[in-house]
This record gives structure tokens, C-alpha cells and sequence, in this order.
């Protein structure tokens, strides 16, 4: 997804998607690249990471396991 950077304030940016102008994300200014200003154009990927979330569920499943034996 293509996003323009309407402004930034307090270390906040504001994208707004270019598919969809209504819409407006709000993101720390350091998850985005070096040097990025108002007006430039980013892309924006977000990736679901199924190792992560199975290595969280059974790192759930181990704690919830070990309060239950207490």
C-alpha cells in the first residue's frame, strides 16, 4: 500500500493511503525510513510472521500451564 506523509507532530506521522484518502494512520516517526518528510510517499507492508505467533501461543500455552500447577 502506498501512503502520502500529511504531517508529523511530537514525533507522530500521519499517513494517509493513497487507495483510500478518508483513512488516516498514525505512527511513531521512527518506524519509518531515515530522512522521510511531509509530502513524501512510503509503502507500507505488513506481514503476518506465523512463527512468531505459533512461538507466542505455545509460550501462552506453557505459562497459563505452569500458574495452573501452583
Amino acid at each position: 500500500m502506498k501512503a502520502a506523509i500529511d504531517r508529523i507532530e511530537d514525533g507522530i506521522a500521519v499517513l494517509i493511503p493513497r487507495e483510500d484518502e478518508t483513512l488516516r494512520f498514525h505512527l511513531p516517526v521512527a518506524v519509518l525510513p531515515p530522512d522521510c518528510r511531509e509530502g513524501d510517499i512510503v509503502t507500507i507492508l505488513i506481514e503476518r510472521d506465523g512463527e512468531a505467533t505459533r512461538e507466542g501461543k505455545e509460550r501462552t500455552a506453557s505459562l497459563i500451564d505452569r500458574l495452573k500447577r501452583k
